[in-house]
């Protein structure tokens, strides 16, 4: 079992959980998650939770490829709306909020999220951790390489998962200085890596467990997925559940995703399969 901070209460990791992707903004690059009316975001949080998600991830910046990236102020006016009534509707449920801006991560926390799911890791701002650290929040840090222009370029690597273990591990001694020790890593499938190395990691992921953290997979529609099928985005859910079948099977801890029941459904197949 893993327990991690949520701000006022503990997030337990006790078996796999789902993530519910909701998206405040207008260019994500799967146009199902996209909503931009607190009410409507309040319907699919509804329907999140009835179909077993135990995380809701708001997000109110794109980071595909070529997203334009928005002013603070834009991305608060994004998110916090819906995080609040999302809190006011469901006072008990984890919220995270997906950014790399330490400002928008301390106004979600203060419209009532718990966790900070952060791409960058700290590396877009370092004034990230402090704010984690200063509100006890819940800390999702993913590995990604370049900066906001260059993450999603390929670097030419020897071995993904030797440069991931790397990564994370002098991660672990810069958040532990900021006294967060217990956290969750994501891999990162879909950043900076290529389609063989996206796979390479699903395959490996029993590897990272040196690092005694939950791990995070984040595949859902993903272009590694639906480009290896020659299909779209919109037909890649039968692809994401194979991907992410074996992603549990190999250590994940949390699935971050589009399609909630299918996913849930997943983690009640796997006792009788694994």
């Amino acid at each position: 079992m893993f327990k991690i901070p949520a701000k006022d209460g503990i997030w337990e990791i006790n078996g796999p959980q789902v993530m519910g992707i909701i998206n405040s903004t207008t260019d994500s690059f799967y146009e199902a998650s996209r909503v931009n009316k607190a009410h409507l975001a309040v319907e699919i949080a509804e329907k999140y939770i009835q179909d077993g998600a135990s995380i809701l991830d708001i997000g109110g910046q794109s980071t595909r490829p070529g997203a334009v990236i928005h002013s603070t102020h834009q991305e608060v006016l994004n998110i916090v709306p819906i995080i609040e009534a999302i809190r006011a509707q469901y006072p008990s449920v984890l919220i995270s909020i997906d950014t790399f801006n330490s400002e928008v991560a301390l106004a979600a926390l203060q419209a009532g999220a718990n966790i900070v799911n952060d791409i960058s890791c700290g590396t877009f701002d370092a004034k990230m951790y402090k704010v984690v650290a200063d509100h006890n929040a819940g800390y999702i840090g993913m590995h990604l390489t370049g900066d906001l222009e260059t993450m999603h370029s390929i670097p030419s690597r020897i071995n993904i998962v030797a440069d991931l273990l790397a990564y994370f591990e002098e991660k672990k001694k810069i958040l532990s200085s900021f006294g967060i020790n217990n956290w969750v890593i994501d891999p990162g499938f879909g950043f900076g890596k290529s389609i063989e190395e996206n796979f390479t990691l699903v395959k490996k992921l029993q590897q990272f467990s040196t690092l005694a953290l939950p791990i995070l997979l984040g595949v859902s529609r993903k272009s590694s997925i639906y480009k290896t099928l020659s299909i779209s985005a919109n037909e890649a859910l039968n692809g994401t559940t194979v991907v992410n079948t074996v992603g549990l099977l190999n250590g994940a801890s949390i699935l971050r995703v589009h399609d909630v029941k299918e996913a849930k459904q997943i983690i009640d197949l796997l006792p009788y399969i694994s």
